[in-house]
């Protein structure tokens, strides 16, 4: 199975929530609103979930082995990153036009 489209959307609102982001598999499947999120070790993902009856969040889909989800992670973080510099270039490139 291969990650053939991964899809970040920044959050602008402060907080430990910095992105959503979809992923696609094998161009045939999306899982949604997969969450990039600032804890205190670094960035990590959170796979989609709901709150259950007892008030416990529970993963609607989320890897079955370790080695899937740190790929996942790994592709996904790159993205954020990514999608961090070209937003700060932007913002750079915004104020220096702002300046002339």
């Amino acid at each position: 199975m291969q990650i053939t489209d991964v899809r970040v959307r920044k959050v602008t609102k402060d907080g430990k929530m910095k992105a959503v982001v979809s992923i696609t598999f094998d161009n045939e499947f999306v899982v949604h609103d997969i969450k990039v999120i600032e804890g205190d070790k670094g960035l990590f993902i959170a796979m989609p979930s709901r709150k259950s009856g007892d008030g416990e969040y529970r993963d609607i889909a989320h890897p079955i082995s370790s080695e899937t989800r740190e790929k996942i992670q790994k592709v996904i973080l790159e993205k954020y990153k990514e999608a961090s510099e070209a937003s700060e270039t932007e913002a750079n490139a915004g104020a220096e036009a702002a300046e002339a």
